[in-house]
C-alpha cells in the first residue's frame, strides 16, 4: 500500500529564531496581515491573513522556480467568478513571490477523507452532484480544469459550509474559442497535465484534454471515496514514465463494473458515460447530476447536503441565513434536518446573475509601497486577449504529479 499523498496541514511556529517564517506576521498590499501558515506544497505556500476583522487566504508562489502558475490561476478565477469558485481579492508580487489573496475556505476533501478513509454513499453522491455542477459552470465559460483531485475540492465555512468549492486553476486552460465556440484541435503526444492517479485514460495516453477528461477524473475521485483506494495505487514503479504507463495499463484493464462493484449502478453508469464521450462532445450535465440525485432518493435519504462530517453547529449556521440557504442551484429549506425540500431552480443565466452578485471582484485595492499590484479584470475581453496571446490555451504542459 502506498503512502497517502501529503496534504496541507496547519503549522504552528515557536519563538525560536531558527523557526522564524519570513512570510509570517507581515502585511501585504498594505493591509492583509499573515497570522498562520495553513499549508505548503509544490504550488507554494498558503497562509491565513486578517484585515479589518475579516479573514482571507494568501497564496505565495516562488517566482524563481519558473512555474508562474499563480497569475494564470488568478486571471481565470477572476474571469469565472461565480458559484463554487473562490472570490479573488488581489493579485500582485513582492520580491521573489507572486501573491494571491482570496476567500478563506475550509478543509479539502482529501483532508476530510484522511480522517475517515471512506465516505458514505450518500455523502459521495452529494459531492458528485456538486462537482458536476461546478464543472458545468466552468465548461460553459470555455475553461477546463485539468487537475481534478480531492485536494482541489474544498468545503466552505460558516454560512457556506454546505457548499463545495473548486480550487487551483494553475493548470486550467481554454478548450474552445469564446467567439466561435469552436473547440481547439485534437492533438496527440501532449505531456500529462494533472495528477496521474485521477487523470483520464486519454490524458495518460498523452492526448489533448477536453470536457470529458474533467468528468472522467471526477468518476475516479468518487470511487476513491467509496472504496478507500483505487486499483492503480501501490504499483511497483521505477520512474515517472514507468508510473504513468503502469497506471494507464491498470486503468484500461479495470472495467467500470470491476471498479464500481458493490455500489449503486449510477456510479458505474457515470464512469462508462464519461469514458465514452467524444473529444468535442458536450456532456449531458443535467442527466449526470440527476444520477447522483437518484442515488440519494433511492436510499430514502434527504438530498439535504448533510455530509458524514456535518455537525449540528454547521446546520445552525446554515439556518442563520434568513431560514434557508442556496447551494449549487438547489434551494434548501433548513428549518429542521428532516424537512429539507429540494427543487431545481437555476439555469445558466440565473447562475451568471447570482455569481455577479455573490462574488463581486474588488477592483479598487490600493497598491502597497513595496508591491506592484496587478488588478485583474473579470470580463470576456480579457479572456479573448489571453486567447490571442496563447496565455491560457497552453500555459503549462506538464507538472510533477503524485501517483
Amino acid at each position: 500500500m502506498e503512502d497517502r499523498p501529503q496534504t496541507p496541514r496547519s503549522e504552528g511556529f515557536g519563538h525560536n529564531s531558527k523557526n522564524k517564517d519570513p512570510l509570517l506576521h507581515k502585511k501585504y498590499f498594505s493591509k492583509y496581515r499573515t497570522i498562520k501558515k495553513l499549508g505548503e506544497g509544490s504550488f507554494g505556500k498558503v497562509y491565513k491573513a486578517e484585515y479589518n476583522g475579516e479573514y482571507y487566504a494568501i497564496k505565495f508562489e516562488d517566482k524563481t522556480k519558473g512555474q508562474n502558475l499563480l497569475e494564470t490561476e488568478a486571471t481565470i478565477m477572476s474571469y469565472l467568478k461565480g458559484p463554487n469558485i473562490p472570490s479573488i481579492k488581489s493579485f500582485g508580487y513582492s520580491g521573489d513571490y507572486n501573491i494571491l489573496v482570496m476567500q478563506l475556505l475550509g478543509k479539502s476533501l482529501e483532508d476530510l477523507f484522511n480522517k475517515r478513509l471512506k465516505f458514505s454513499i450518500k455523502t459521495t453522491a452529494l459531492l458528485g452532484y456538486q462537482m458536476i455542477t461546478v464543472l458545468q459552470y466552468i465548461h460553459d465559460r470555455h475553461i477546463i480544469h485539468r487537475d481534478i483531485k480531492p485536494d482541489n475540492f474544498v468545503m466552505g465555512i460558516n454560512k457556506d459550509n454546505a457548499n463545495l468549492f473548486l480550487l487551483d486553476f494553475g493548470l486550467a486552460k481554454k478548450y474552445r474559442s469564446s467567439k466561435t465556440l469552436e473547440q481547439y484541435p485534437y492533438i496527440k503526444k501532449k505531456k500529462l497535465t494533472g495528477t496521474a492517479r485521477y487523470a483520464s485514460i486519454h490524458a495518460l495516453e498523452e492526448m489533448e484534454q477536453s470536457r470529458r477528461d474533467d468528468l472522467e477524473s471526477v468518476g475516479y475521485v468518487l470511487m476513491y471515496f467509496l472504496r478507500g483506494n483505487l486499483p492503480w495505487q501501490g504499483l511497483k514503479i521505477k520512474s515517472k514514465e514507468d508510473r504513468y504507463k503502469k497506471i494507464l495499463d491498470k486503468k484500461k484493464q479495470t472495467t467500470s463494473e470491476q471498479l464500481c462493484k458493490d455500489f449503486p449502478d449510477e456510479f458505474r453508469e457515470y464512469l462508462e458515460y464519461s469514458r465514452n464521450l467524444e473529444y468535442t462532445e458536450e456532456p449531458k450535465y443535467e442527466i449526470l447530476k440527476n444520477k447522483f440525485y437518484d442515488v440519494v432518493i433511492k436510499m430514502k435519504e434527504n438530498f439535504d447536503f448533510v455530509y458524514d462530517w456535518t455537525t449540528e453547529n454547521d446546520l445552525k449556521k446554515r439556518k442563520s441565513i434568513a431560514g434557508n440557504t442556496i447551494s449549487n442551484g438547489i434551494e434548501l429549506k433548513t428549518t429542521t434536518t428532516k424537512d429539507v425540500e429540494i427543487k431545481s431552480k437555476r439555469k445558466l443565466k440565473e447562475d451568471e446573475k447570482i455569481g455577479e452578485v455573490n462574488n463581486s471582484f474588488n477592483n479598487n485595492i490600493n497598491a502597497s509601497n513595496n508591491l506592484n499590484q496587478i488588478l485583474i479584470k473579470d470580463n470576456e475581453n480579457d479572456m479573448l486577449k489571453m486567447e490571442e496571446n496563447n496565455i491560457v490555451h497552453d500555459k503549462v504542459d506538464s507538472r510533477c504529479c503524485i501517483m
